[in-house]
């Protein structure tokens, strides 16, 4: 499902990685990890003028046209004030300003109200999380971000084209196929219904997939419970490695499709820091070509060390 290529350098092995149905690349080059460009975590001050906190969210933050949120547990929903999708909504995940970690009922509650509120637009939809400014985070209250468009983002139409692509070619299901790969390989994390793997070719550092048996919005309330704790697992596992920050997204196709399964995506970023030093330079911004250091297949062994 993927090609590598190894070039020796004068430190080491440079792979080059490319998916062949969606010609996604990347490069990984581990002797990059030897440049020391981990951060210790240095957190933003609070704020008490945080819109997202208790004392402001009802009366800041926008609401629908029904003239109410959305309120499921904890979270808060309600339209992105800024939008750049034509269906863009917000989700507040928890009261608390900051939290040291996340429960599985806050992370179950907050999709749940994400998947309410996209279900009212049509399109192709989408659930995102940037946690901490490092990964893009403009207010530091944990937060979600639904988008939804009539035309898929570019990524969803990669994987849209690949699965007509396999199906034509091949005469079987692209997601079968790579289910099947992941569960034999080392990449592979846990999981069943919902499998976890490290990704073979990442869209950036030790990224993580959940594949879902599922392809639309409509279908992915009936597994809350077991894709909050396969998220709440990874992020323990990135904390554990010493990686706060991350990035998140579930991507799903606009209806049930035989050629499309729902997925979840997180990536690790570097911590927050009084430098503001990034983690994305021209590679990723300029070249759509990410820089990887750590191999996806060492990280079943990373994982597996852990529990």
């Amino acid at each position: 499902m993927f090609t590598t290529t190894d070039v020796a350098t004068k430190r080491g092995i440079l792979q080059y990685r490319e998916e062949r149905f969606t010609g996604i690349r990347c490069r990984i080059s581990p002797e990059r990890v030897k440049r020391h460009t981990s951060q210790t975590l240095t957190f933003p001050r609070d704020s008490a003028d945080c819109p997202f906190c208790e004392q402001n969210i009802f009366s800041i933050t926008p609401v629908f046209p029904d003239g109410k949120r959305i309120l499921v547990g904890e979270s808060v929903t309600f339209p992105n004030m800024f939008p750049f999708a034509e269906g863009h909504t917000v989700t507040v995940i928890t009261r608390a300003h900051t939290v040291p970690e996340f429960t599985r009922a806050q992370i179950a509650d907050a999709l749940r109200a994400q998947i309410e509120s996209l279900l009212r637009y049509g399109g192709y939809p989408s659930i995102n999380w940037n946690y901490l400014p490092s990964a893009g985070a403009s207010i530091l209250h944990p937060h979600m971000q639904g988008i939804s468009d009539r035309c898929p983002t570019w990524l969803v139409e990669r994987y849209l084209c690949a699965g007509k692509e396999y199906r034509a070619k091949i005469g079987a299901s692209y997601w079968d196929a790579v289910r099947e790969q992941e569960r034999s390989s080392d990449r592979f994390l846990f999981g069943d219904e919902i499998l976890w793997s490290a990704h073979a070719v990442p869209v950036g550092e030790r990224e993580v997939r959940g594949i879902l048996p599922i392809s639309s919005l409509k279908e992915l309330e009936d597994y809350m419970e077991p894709l909050s704790e396969g998220i709440l697992r990874i992020i323990t596992f990135y904390r554990n490695l010493g990686t706060q920050a991350f990035n998140m997204s579930i991507y799903c196709c606009r209806d049930e499709s035989e050629d499309f399964s729902a997925f979840c995506s997180l990536i690790s970023r570097i911590n927050p820091n009084p430098l503001s030093t990034s983690d994305s330079a021209f590679m990723e911004r300029m070249h759509c070509e990410p820089v990887i250091m750590t191999l996806p297949e060492e990280m079943g062994e990373m994982y597996r060390d852990q529990n």
